[in-house]
């Protein structure tokens, strides 16, 4: 498959979609947190969105034939050893996401929580699409592709300033960071799932699948409580961090073949940040954002705008990454 035919989507429409996409990881993560509150319990808050995710998906899979197919044509092609089996790991990554939504997003903010996703996403996007990892292809990374990941670290930075204090534990900004670099690694997954199934359903219907078993084994080997012992949260709002995951799955799945791994970041850190810093302001008000939370946001935005600009510079493409999973 030629990088002509690998790219379904005008790169400008699939980085509108990227922004898309990380303004509704900045509202799963509010709602994920809240419903972690509620829970008094992290882990069992990610398994209740993660599992009722499953569930929407389950109901279309039954009268989705090209998605059964293409979940059949994954374990065709693992029993095989034509696709290799930690493509089904992608799904564990999303797991432990959802987790540190739910485990840190209403103790740090959705905007510092996205800060430290943004960091780790960047590192991710570009060490991944300079060894060839994603669906493109080895993309050396050109002039302004490099400047776009740097403006990005330095609104982090920036935004930081604004938000860290000695309140906030250090390992609340780590856990988010390393949801981050694993986002980056799911993202370039799920692009070869895809490839190989043939199928976005089939490509987020097994990252929900073995992302809840994670989870549930997770809860039950923790010792947390059992799911019949809570007080379950009245506000149907706090049950629907799912179904954005699934949205946020699917597209990004679509979308990464058009983009790569890092162009693709830059598009939803944009709107991760963007939407963040206006959850922030409905959850806490002006008075408590800094300009350096809001500069920081709108340095980002700028910097997916640069790396989505014509190339700067001289650059090449090896062969697609379908070749590395065997699938041809």
């Amino acid at each position: 498959m030629s990088q002509r035919t690998a790219r379904i989507l005008p790169r400008w429409i699939a980085l509108i979609l990227a922004v898309v996409i990380g303004s509704a990881m900045s509202i799963q993560a509010r709602i994920n947190g809240h419903l972690g509150e509620a829970l008094h319990d992290g882990l069992a808050a990610a398994a209740v969105s993660f599992g009722s995710g499953l569930v929407v998906l389950s109901l279309i899979m039954i009268f989705s034939r090209p998605g059964r197919r293409g979940v059949a044509a994954i374990f065709r092609g693992i029993a095989g050893k034509t696709v290799p089996w930690w493509i089904l790991l992608a799904g564990f990554c999303g797991a432990f996401l959802v987790f540190s939504q739910s485990q840190v997003g209403a103790i740090v903010g959705i905007a510092m929580f996205s800060v430290a996703v943004v960091a780790g996403q960047t590192v991710s996007g570009l060490i991944l699409d300079g060894i060839g990892f994603g669906p493109l292809g080895r993309v050396r990374p050109s002039v302004n592709r490099l400047l776009g990941a740097a403006l990005v670290l330095a609104a982090a930075g920036w935004s930081v300033t604004g938000k860290i204090s000695v309140d906030i534990p250090v390992w609340a900004l780590i856990l988010p960071f390393i949801a981050g670099l694993l986002l980056g690694w799911q993202q370039a997954v799920n692009g070869r799932v895809r490839a190989a199934a043939n199928s976005v359903l089939s490509a987020t219907f097994l990252n929900f699948l073995f992302g809840t078993f994670a989870l549930l084994c997770a809860v039950f080997i923790s010792g947390g409580p059992h799911f019949t012992e809570f007080a379950w949260p009245s506000d149907p709002s706090l049950y629907v961090g799912g179904l954005i995951g699934c949205v946020c799955i699917g597209l990004s799945a679509w979308i990464v073949a058009s983009t790569g791994v890092l162009l693709m970041g830059m598009g939803m850190i944009a709107g991760q940040l963007i939407t963040a810093v206006i959850l922030d302001l409905m959850d806490f008000g002006a008075d408590q954002m800094s300009l350096a939370t809001v500069g920081g946001a709108l340095l980002a935005l700028v910097a997916a705008i640069i790396a989505g600009l014509p190339r700067w510079g001289r650059h090449r493409h090896a062969a697609p990454a379908a070749a590395h999973t065997g699938a041809e």
